[in-house]
């Protein structure tokens, strides 16, 4: 019998190269047209925040109109209308408290659930995750409820009180996974040294597990500054927040546009500074534990 050869195509390997090299070139411009079309409103809002109220309510818009700062003269109060200050600052308080709390309670509660593991852990991070589900309005009316009842409105602490509830299971859930990647030889050998567990959580876990702590803590704090549902049925002029006082714009006499834009630049600069500050430790915290 004679033997039937089957030809076998072999491609180069400079063809797979050329090949890679393409399909590389398209992902690259697919993903600047994605980055395009996700920062094209973000400028938008920019340009618009330094256009008058006149050219803002143009259609279709002039992209040539004189640029101004009455946007964010009008936003500072400079012409005698309402300070944003104290709203900022309790944007600020309310956030970095809820944060540091949210770290306190979720770093030995990650301890637990994964370097020293409770029985049935797992429904316990279900359970954790399962509160995040729960449409926030759902809960809207019991907690004002309660607050009115305690008087424990438009305080800065109620708010402080609800973000840390609202954080704490997703940074639970979070740090979990971070925690869980950290050798427990080097916990044990902590104990055999005599380290008790305060020591070891802020001594050995806490800078091993660092750059997942900044993402959880970066992650928190957009959380808490971005709510608004809360902010804007709790409070009122003393404990009000930054995107509630952004409301304050729309008014019966129409929709001010350009201050608008202009408050939403300026509300938007913490959270855009904070995550350029840790790009990396947000980088590396969320890739953390992905490549075993």
């Amino acid at each position: 019998m004679t033997a039937v050869s089957t030809p076998v195509t072999i491609t180069s390997v400079p063809e797979a190269t050329r090949r890679a090299k393409r399909r590389g070139a398209a992902l690259g411009v697919l993903a600047w047209f994605v980055g395009i079309v996700f920062v094209l409103p973000v400028l938008w809002m920019l340009l618009t925040s330094f256009h008058s109220e006149a050219d803002a309510a143009t259609n279709p818009p002039s992209l040539a109109a004189p640029l101004t700062l009455d946007g964010y003269k009008d936003f500072f109060g400079v012409g005698g209308g309402a300070s944003p200050w104290p709203a900022l600052l309790n944007s600020v308080g309310t956030s970095l408290f809820s944060t540091c709390f949210v770290l306190l309670l979720a770093l030995p509660a990650a301890f637990a659930l994964s370097i020293r593991p409770v029985r049935k852990w797992t429904d316990v991070m279900f359970f954790f995750l399962s509160t995040k589900m729960l449409p926030v309005v759902a809960g809207l009316l019991p907690v004002f409820l309660f607050a009115r009842d305690i008087n424990f409105l438009d305080n800065v602490w109620l708010l402080v009180i609800l973000y840390t509830s609202m954080n704490l299971p997703i940074a639970v859930w979070m740090m979990q996974s971070f925690l869980a990647d950290i050798p427990v030889s080097i916990i044990e050998a902590a104990q055999m040294d005599g380290a008790r567990l305060p020591t070891i959580l802020w001594r050995v876990v806490a800078p091993i597990a660092g750059p997942g702590i900044a993402a959880t803590s970066l992650i928190c704090f957009i959380f808490s500054w971005n709510e608004m549902l809360f902010a804007q049925v709790l409070t009122g002029v003393v404990a009000q927040t930054a995107p509630a006082f952004l409301t304050t714009f729309v008014t019966s006499q129409g929709l001010f546009l350009a201050k608008v834009c202009a408050a939403s630049v300026v509300i938007s600069l913490p959270v855009l500074a904070a995550g350029f500050a840790a790009q990396d430790k947000l980088v590396q915290g969320l890739s953390l534990g992905a490549v075993k």
